[in-house]
């Protein structure tokens, strides 16, 4: 088993599409007033005559490849013609299974393209590979310890000694710890479930089964520290077994490298692991699936790298804040939040925005913001 961390994502080649972007960027011009002389200044007198010598014809071949990428049906538009979108029509409606490094990155990175099919009747399954325990804060665990005992008191009259007992016992701990402790099985099982509750919330939001939500909680990320353990094949066989159940014909998958902490990275190479030991074992349903790798908080795709794009309306980003939101350990008290200022669905929203000024200013639809892909080729 393959157990390699991913150094980098081979991004698809789109030369042509990569030079034309640079140079309405350098210019400052959309695709279609791209003008011979802005070709034949900058170097790139070639391109127009690999096009009969027309910098219109160039334009337009770039232009049409990025409109192709717009898509309003991420999991691809029944009975139609599908040879221009990024995904294919067939089969309908599909099993899509949208991976999650954390707890909240499915809402954070796809929160509207996952509201999305599941408008679009697509079945629809979400699974959180790591718990996310050490990114609760002490108060949150504390928040909840008092909601316990105020429901004991209510319903038991404070009557339930393992309520009682635990409260205290969590308490204790909670004051005698100093910083740079490493939290107690017991405290980080509590911050697990937090996360837990609020996944379901947000999921219960976007209209996901409770049944389609699963947990998966590899073992690489329990080491209660900053620092992870090496990845095993522990960490992948869940993986691959969930994908074996499901057999799905979507898979989305984090591409985002950049977390500073190098989670998403091995839970992008548990999930890769187990999509190559799927094909090793001949798995049938790999035929008819395609990944799909987002990025998050963190960062974004370069426009000539993305495949797939899907735009969102005013109304369409508040639910997608909405879902963010019900992640509310991960507000203004989550302990890595970063340099970066900005909350998660604030950061969220500057990225999507930003991706439809970018898609707007090369002379494209003007959408409010876009959510963006691009497939990996197994």
């Amino acid at each position: 088993m393959n157990l390699n961390l991913t150094e980098t994502i081979t991004m698809p080649s789109h030369v042509l599409r990569r030079q034309v972007i640079a140079l309405c960027e350098k210019v400052g011009k959309p695709l279609l007033k791209l003008s011979t002389k802005d070709y034949m200044d900058n170097g790139l007198g070639h391109l127009v005559e690999q096009f009969d010598g027309q910098a219109g014809l160039v334009n337009i071949e770039v232009f049409n490849e990025l409109q192709h990428t717009i898509t309003g049906w991420p999991g691809g538009k029944p009975d139609v013609d599908d040879s221009t979108r990024p995904e294919r029509a067939k089969p309908y409606p599909k099993r899509v299974v949208v991976f999650s490094p954390h707890p909240d990155d499915d809402v954070i990175s796809m929160g509207g393209t996952i509201r999305r099919l599941m408008q679009q009747k697509h079945d629809v399954y979400v699974a959180y590979e790591t718990s996310g325990n050490i990114a609760v804060g002490d108060e949150e665990v504390a928040r909840f310890m008092h909601f316990i005992k105020g429901f004991n008191m209510i319903f038991t009259s404070g009557s339930d000694e393992v309520i009682n007992n635990s409260y205290q016992t969590v308490r204790d701990f909670l004051k005698g710890k100093q910083p740079g402790d490493i939290d107690n099985e017991t405290v980080l099982r509590l911050k697990g479930l937090i996360r837990r509750g609020e996944a379901r919330l947000a999921c219960e939001y976007n209209g996901i089964d409770n049944s389609h939500v699963h947990f998966l909680d590899l073992p690489f990320y329990e080491s209660g520290k900053i620092e992870k353990l090496p990845m095993t094949e522990q960490d992948v066989l869940p993986i691959q077994q969930l994908l074996s159940e499901i057999q799905p014909h979507q898979v989305f998958v984090a591409g985002d490298l950049a977390d500073p902490h190098g989670t998403h990275r091995k839970c992008t190479d548990a999930v890769l692991a187990a999509i190559d030991e799927e094909k090793e074992a001949g798995a049938e349903w790999l035929k008819d699936c395609r990944v799909w790798m987002y990025r998050g908080a963190w960062a974004e795709w370069e426009v000539a790298d993305i495949e797939m794009c899907v735009p969102m309306s005013p109304e369409e980003l508040r639910e997608k804040r909405n879902a963010i939101l019900r992640h509310q350990s991960q507000m203004e008290s989550a302990p890595f939040l970063g340099n970066d200022e900005r909350l998660f669905w604030q950061r969220a929203e500057d990225r999507n925005r930003a991706l439809a000024k970018r898609y707007d200013d090369l002379g494209l639809a003007c959408y409010e913001a876009m959510e963006a892909f691009v497939e990996y080729h197994f």
